[in-house]
């Protein structure tokens, strides 16, 4: 009998649970470096309602800010390639970063459960500077994950105070 998405994911999760906070860091590299569609913040969400959510924010916003960061290296040697034919573009585009204070946009972005590839990847085209672009992923990543897993971890505790579960 096949097995359904939701039966999936709900095992995948319990096993990624299983493992903790170990678990949840090798997640968060592996999806945000590899272009997989995983369902991180729901991850977060549950985590964050079985252990300490601040911790779990912390390790999903670093490790997938470093995942990211391979997107970045991705477009940064893709530069080379794309700069011959298109170094004057790559150039006003890289002064518009500067000049309109684009780390805001990236936080932005990242704020969002969106996947953020074409935006790393078109930061280490245009040679944005690292340290910022990885300062703006890791505070959006962050704050998202934040209340992402300070909702789970309210949420379930309301819930299971409302049908009057102890635990």
């Amino acid at each position: 009998m096949p097995i359904s998405l939701i039966d999936f994911l709900f095992e995948v999760f319990a096993f990624l649970d299983n493992l903790g906070y170990v678990g949840l860091a090798i997640t968060s590299l592996l999806s945000s470096a590899l272009f997989l569609p995983f369902p991180l913040p729901i991850l977060v969400f549950t985590m964050g309602a079985n252990m300490n959510p601040l911790i779990v924010a912390i390790i999903a916003a670093l490790f997938s800010t470093t995942g990211s960061a391979v997107k970045y290296l991705v477009g940064l040697g893709g530069k080379e390639l794309l700069e011959k034919k298109y170094e004057k573009e790559i150039a006003k585009v890289r002064n518009a970063f500067e000049k309109y204070n684009f780390f805001w946009w990236i936080f932005a972005v990242s704020l969002t459960p969106f996947p953020d590839d074409p935006v790393s990847i078109f930061c280490g085209i245009v040679k944005y500077d690292f340290k910022k672009y990885f300062a703006a992923v890791l505070f959006g990543r962050l704050v998202l994950y934040m209340i992402v897993s300070f909702a789970g971890y309210y949420s379930i505790s309301a819930i299971v105070n409302l049908i009057k579960i102890t635990t």
